[in-house]
């Protein structure tokens, strides 16, 4: 099994974006969004596949990132 490369980035912000970029990339090649595929494989409605396992947890990822953002937008309001 190759190892996972551990990618820092500058902001909060850098990281929501390659996590989006990452997320259409899976959600062109299953012809889904990554909400729905995250509903179905939450509901054990998807394989455990490699693939399906890294997308539900690069949409996790989003999530929290996203819910940092608005935080951080908020604050600063």
């Amino acid at each position: 099994m190759a190892k996972k490369e551990r990618i820092t980035y500058e902001s909060a912000l850098d990281a929501l974006v390659a996590v989006a970029k990452q997320l259409s990339i899976y959600e062109e090649r299953n012809k889904v969004t990554s909400e729905d595929f995250f509903h179905r494989f939450s509901n054990g409605l998807t394989d455990d596949s490699v693939e399906f396992v890294e997308w539900a947890n690069a949409y996790q990822n989003f999530i929290a990132l996203r819910s940092t953002l608005e935080k951080q937008i908020s604050n600063a309001a």
